[in-house]
């Protein structure tokens, strides 16, 4: 494995181990425990992770992360360090950037004092090509007409109709707002009040 998602895995694994399994996330109701437990089941069981798409399947999923969850803590995080297993390595940049990115920050700003990091340019353009490309999955999950504006990386339209809402920021701040994490991402909102208020309370995220 190389890149970004690399680098943010490693990260992520090196603060769990320093936080513990109990520290808080901003994946809600999760600890620090549930979201390695979450990461493990999503790259090495593919037969339970249907079960994260396919709602009638979601039974067996929850099963086996419970099980998962079980494991010593120093094995868990272990296993989400070392990453999916080698015939997926290949894939684990385009896989999984933006997946370890998210939770890498949502341990980081669970915490009471935490700051924003000052990302790579070269971090932040692999997230906002992701972005970009993704936008078109959240047009039916948000409640208004949205445009992302990265300034210095552009700007993608999102949601239904004409642009009711910009949201302006750094491509991984974007994303982290985007993903349902609205009261942490240092964003700028600008549009009419009641379209702003309506997309900072939406259930936002997959």
């Amino acid at each position: 494995m190389a890149g970004f998602a690399r680098s943010e895995r490693l990260a992520l694994a090196d603060l769990m181990l320093a936080e513990g399994p109990d520290a808080p996330t901003r994946c809600e109701g999760w600890t620090a425990r549930d979201l390695a437990a979450h990461l493990v089941l999503r790259e090495r069981r593919p037969d339970a992770a249907l079960g994260l798409l396919a709602k009638p399947l979601s039974g067996y999923t929850q099963s086996v992360q419970r099980r998962l969850r079980d494991r010593p803590w120093p094995s868990l995080v272990g296993a989400v360090r070392s990453g999916p297993p080698g015939p997926l390595r290949a894939l684990d940049e385009q896989m999984n950037l933006v997946e370890m990115f998210v939770h890498h920050e949502d341990v980081r700003r669970a915490r009471p004092e935490w700051s924003p990091r000052s990302l790579d340019a070269a971090e932040e353009q692999a997230l906002w090509a992701r972005l970009r490309t993704m936008a078109r999955l959240w047009r039916r999950r948000l409640p208004v007409a949205v445009t992302l504006d990265a300034p210095g990386y552009g700007s993608v339209a999102a949601g239904p109709g004409a642009p009711q809402v910009t949201v302006t920021g750094p491509p991984g701040e974007l994303l982290l707002f985007i993903f349902g994490r609205q009261d942490v991402a240092r964003v700028e909102l600008s549009g009419p009040d009641t379209a702003v208020a309506r997309l900072k309370s939406a259930r936002l995220g997959f």
